[in-house]
């Protein structure tokens, strides 16, 4: 019931802005989190926002450049990407979590490269 998008090729320097759209949850209940994975590497947190958007933390990677945000009337979270690195390459994905229950999106790829 999570569908990201927003993903694509950009040169270094660059922004994208991804989406989380939700189906058939509360996504008011939910805590927000984009993950991403690099071929080869582990899933690593990038951001997290609280239900209410009230709290949001990241990594120290993409600190500064990158930026989490929810509309609880739209169902959809974002993620902000600015300044991009070809570091930031990887699939990301979104998860909406709460004490019992958690759902993952299919990923969508984003590519830094000139």
């Amino acid at each position: 019931p999570l569908v990201e998008s927003g993903g694509g090729l950009v040169q270094p320097g660059g922004s994208l802005r991804l989406s989380c759209v939700a189906s058939g949850l509360a996504f008011v209940s939910y805590t927000i989190l984009w993950y991403r994975q690099a071929p080869g590497k582990e899933r690593e947190l990038v951001a997290q926002i609280s239900s209410s958007g009230s709290t949001t933390r990241y990594a120290d990677s993409v600190k500064g450049r990158f930026t989490i945000s929810r509309d609880n009337a739209k169902n959809t979270a974002f993620l902000q990407m600015n300044s991009l690195k070809p570091d930031d390459t990887a699939v990301y994905y979104c998860k909406a979590a709460e004490s019992n229950w958690e759902y993952w999106g299919q990923g969508t790829q984003v590519t830094v490269s000139s």
